[in-house]
């Protein structure tokens, strides 16, 4: 950001000019600002101070956006051939399923957007402004360079301004630098050429925030010309990365079609050659697809998520992507901001103390309570310092408010806070004296209160005395502040005299404190295999003993520095990246380079934050989870999930309803597996056993539909395991199908396909003429068996209890109707070529089916006893 020369070429930064000379490069007035016109002009000339956002999908993209997925493209593959050979029933169901997979996702992520653009609406500005002399209200949207902006305490800053009048300003630039502490400003010429921000102490940058005092500041950049664009444009090279559910599912639905397609043409060559009807086969083969494909599975897993989404939406989360859910239940690394992220975002005095001698008196708590330029918004809350503000209320809580003590104690004079003084005093009219109240750095408080100490050697035990317990404040992490006062019987021609021969009234030791829940969330992280780390703006010191409370690191951890960090090639950093839980005095390039190399490493990283700075690691995170109420634009747009309460607890409650999401998805998986794997097997093997087909297409689509339909989706609201929390992530490569899945599909699906081969040959054999039909309910029911056996897979059905899917016994209840009534209603024996069975039948298929059950609670059994492994 740079003011040009009369020829346009590079010439010295803004804060380096003083400020006449800005306000006339810029062609502005400091007293009357720009004209109306002129103003107009340079809007159109240089477009709108807004940031560049990313676009917002269109209805038809969010529409088309679902129908990518490699499976739902291998279902209307299917449907297609259907239609063509005329099957026009499959093609209808399978179209139908397709449809509510795309409706479901459809509905979330337009959700997701629309509250995304009310976000952004919420956080539109104005600001105040000279034009033509008056000052007015003018959206931030409309600003240019060269207007006159005021200033005052809570103002969001709308633009990058050169201040050209300060009176007791401190801006708070958190959001740009990590520093939790306000930055006192001034509006003289600041020597240097590249400064960092936090040292152009006469700018003062969008998006910061007035903490108290006021000023006067032109506007020298707008939109992304200001240092708030400069950061969002780093979101440009920092691509978002394919969560492990898309992963996953994208290599089981390459791996399937294979499959599938091996399997059809063996089937359909095998019978070619046995001399069978070319029309049969391809009939058989096009059935055998159908069974392979689990063409619920788009919907389920889309139901998945969706429930996951509105359970953390109740718990204040917004997901911006459906597949978002399940990332957060696989992440290793959580890379967290620590103000108003860890903290509160507010300072609070922790310590109280005075010197034995010298005891607490009502004096103190009046100084707390004067000494401050906090004032209240029209809300009735306090705007200011943080500290001034903890300091207030610490006073007011010992019952010295602040306007009632001012009531009686009206302030007349003041000498405010500068760096070189590093103190501030007020004075105030108490009856017929002058009382003046000091607070401020230890050190330079001593001072002015060296005579009143003593002048035979006490003045240095008293020293020592309070030195000593301001550096064990100190080393527990507490920002320290000494208080004290004068009175004189009146007031003196140089209020300098109030600074000298001061009575010290004691220490105040503030600390902007951790979140009460912090703790909790990071240990149950940690059991979870998580590992925290604390990547921040602030001080070493400060990051390392937030760390240590919240139990990030101990107290005595490493703490890597942004200057350290950038002094080591990547080599050095791959190896170290491991062991280093808190970095401190980042840049936002330097987050970038810590979430990337974690990734490198092999991790899943989510990022955690609020700030503009924190906004490009968002973005290059696999899930970035920004703060909604205290956030900024710019991190929530770079998000995956938005916090709208700001608790980081949240953060634990959605690893854990990630985690169960990603379960409920394995359960479908394994559920959908073995019951497919039951149909392609007894349809596979039943020639070769010398039996004829024992299902027609349209009953395979029937089970495909019922049993993999309304069970597998209410397996998607089976709650979370008790041990959920307690697992190690799980490892970014590892395949949908470890931990057994697939030799469990393998033995049940052949169990099945006995049970329903050893029902057609028993019915064949004593010409039972509804062979076909039990040997259609007997894989049906089997299937609905294994539905209730696998809600675990290592806990029985028993210790689970019966009742806590009430969704899925539903599901079942509903399943074994529409069977039943594909059994008894005349209608549906045309449909489906079925025939009404006898009580006998019809218990016999019940008893078969059971068997599924039974193995599978064995087999569970086996594995909590260790004879098995998952």
């Amino acid at each position: 950001m740079r003011a040009t020369d009369g020829e346009g070429s590079a010439a010295v930064p803004w804060f380096a000019l003083p400020a006449d000379r800005v306000v006339a490069q810029l062609e502005s007035n400091a007293c009357d600002g720009l004209t109306s016109a002129e103003a107009a002009a340079r809007l159109a000339r240089d477009g709108a101070n807004v940031l560049t956002e990313t676009p917002r999908r269109r209805v038809i993209a969010i529409a088309i956006a679902q129908l990518k997925d490699a499976m739902v493209l291998i279902l209307i593959g299917a449907a297609v051939v259907a239609a063509v050979l005329g099957e026009f029933r499959d093609a209808v169901t399978i179209i139908a399923i397709v449809m509510v997979d795309g409706i479901l996702g459809f509905a979330q992520e337009y959700r997701a957007e629309r509250a995304m653009g009310a976000l952004q609406a919420m956080a539109a500005l104005s600001a105040r402004v000279r034009r033509d002399g008056v000052t007015v209200t003018h959206a931030a949207a409309d600003l240019v360079s060269g207007d006159v902006v005021l200033l005052e305490a809570g103002n969001i800053i709308p633009a990058d301004l050169r201040l050209l009048e300060s009176h007791s300003l401190s801006v708070e630039e958190a959001v740009l630098t990590g520093e939790s502490q306000p930055v006192d400003k001034h509006a003289r010429t600041v020597e240097g050429a590249d400064l960092a921000i936090g040292d152009q102490q006469n700018m003062a940058f969008r998006s910061t925030m007035v903490r108290h005092g006021r000023g006067v500041g032109i506007v020298v950049a707008t939109g992304m010309r200001t240092e708030l664009g400069r950061i969002a444009k780093l979101l440009d090279d920092a691509e978002p990365a394919q969560t492990p559910l898309q992963q996953r599912l994208s290599r089981f639905a390459k791996g399937l079609a294979v499959i599938v397609f091996v399997l059809c043409g063996v089937i359909f060559v095998a019978g070619i050659l046995r001399g069978e009807p070319a029309g049969l086969m391809f009939m058989t083969a096009l059935s055998l697809a159908v069974a392979a494909i689990p063409e619920a599975l788009p919907a389920v897993v889309a139901v998945a998520l969706a429930l996951g989404a509105r359970t953390m939406a109740r718990r204040h989360a917004l997901i911006r992507r459906l597949a978002a859910v399940e990332t957060l239940g696989s992440v290793t690394y959580i890379c967290t901001d620590k103000t108003g992220t860890l903290t509160e975002n507010r300072m609070r005095v922790e310590k109280l103390w005075t010197d034995a001698q010298l005891p607490t008196s009502p004096w103190l708590y009046e100084a707390l309570a004067l000494a401050n330029d906090v004032t209240r918004g029209v809300d009735g809350e306090p705007i200011g310092d943080p500290t001034e503000i903890a300091l207030a209320r610490f006073a007011a809580d010992a019952g010295f408010v602040k306007e009632e003590v001012e009531s009686r104690m009206q302030r007349v004079a003041e000498l405010p806070f500068t760096a070189s003084r590093a103190r501030m005093t007020t004075v105030h009219q108490r009856g017929e004296e002058m009382v003046a109240y000091t607070k401020g750095a230890p050190e330079q408080v001593l001072l002015a209160c060296r005579d009143r100490l003593g002048a035979d050697g006490v003045v240095a035990l008293e020293n020592a005395r309070v030195i000593a317990e301001v550096e064990q404040m100190a080393q527990s992490g507490l920002r320290v502040l000494a208080v004290a006062m004068r009175s004189l019987p009146e007031m003196p021609c140089d209020t300098d005299t109030f600074e000298k021969e001061q009575t010290f009234l004691g220490l105040v030791g503030c600390a902007d404190p951790p979140r009460a829940e912090a703790a909790e969330a990071i240990a149950l992280c940690q059991s979870a295999g998580i590992h925290v780390v604390m990547i921040t703006g602030d001080h070493a010191a400060t990051a390392r003993t937030i760390a240590a409370k919240l139990g990030i690191a101990p107290a005595d951890g490493q703490v890597l520095t942004g200057t350290a960090l950038r002094k080591l090639t990547d080599a050095e950093l791959d190896g170290g990246i491991r062991v280093v839980r808190v970095y401190a005095r980042v840049a936002p390039e330097d987050k970038i380079r810590i979430v990337a190399t974690l990734q490198r490493a092999g991790e899943y990283v989510a990022m955690t934050g609020d700030g503009v700075n924190d906004a490009p690691a968002l973005r290059l995170a696999n899930i970035g989870v920004a703060m909604g109420r205290g956030g900024t634009d710019v991190a929530r747009e770079a998000a995956h999930m938005i916090l709208l309460d700001d608790n980081f607890s949240s953060i634990v409650n959605a690893v854990h309803e990630g985690r169960r999401v990603y379960d409920n998805i394995r359960r479908f998986v394994r559920y959908s597996l073995s019951t497919n794997a039951g149909e392609i097997a007894t349809l596979f093997l039943a020639p070769f056993v010398g039996l004829p087909l024992p299902l027609l297409p349209i009953q395979i689509l029937w089970m495909n539909l019922v049993t993999d339909g309304l069970p597998g989706i209410a397996l998607a609201a089976e709650p979370a395991e008790r041990d959920v929390m307690r697992r190690p992530p799980r490892p970014p490569n590892e395949s949908i199908f470890a931990h057994g899945l697939w030799q469990h599909a393998a033995w049940v699906g052949l169990l099945m396909a006995a049970l329903a081969l050893g029902t057609q040959a028993w019915s064949l054999r004593v010409g039972d003429a509804h062979w076909q039909t039990m040997t259609f309910t007997v894989l049906t029911f089997s299937q609905l068996a294994h539905a209730l056996a696998i809600r675990s897979e290592r806990l029985s059905l028993f210790q689970l209890g019966l009742l806590t899917n009430r969704p899925l016994l539903a599901a079942i209840a509903v399943t074994v109707l529409m069977q039943l009534a594909a059994l008894y209603v005349p209608a549906l024996n045309r449909v489906f070529t079925t025939e009404p069975l006898s009580i006998l039948e019809l218990l016999a298929c019940f008893g078969l089916s059971s068997v599924v059950f039974a193995a599978v609670e064995l087999e569970q059994f086996l594995i909590r006893r260790g004879i098995l492994h998952d």
